[in-house]
């Protein structure tokens, strides 16, 4: 069974929003992917230095 995607919320300034856009267009991907990528990456490093996040 596929996992039901989870939404949030995101404040930020235009400024800041449009230059995400601009990168995620020039990777070729969503900003909803690229936003994704960059979370999966932070989260690898994080776990890397501390150890596993177990999820609740």
């Amino acid at each position: 069974m596929k996992e039901e995607a989870a939404k949030f919320t995101l404040r930020t300034s235009k400024d800041v929003l449009w230059k995400f856009h601009y990168i995620a267009d020039y990777n070729g991907r969503s900003s909803n992917r690229q936003l994704e990528i960059l979370l999966k990456r932070y989260i690898a490093s994080f776990e890397n230095k501390h150890g596993p996040i177990v999820p609740k």
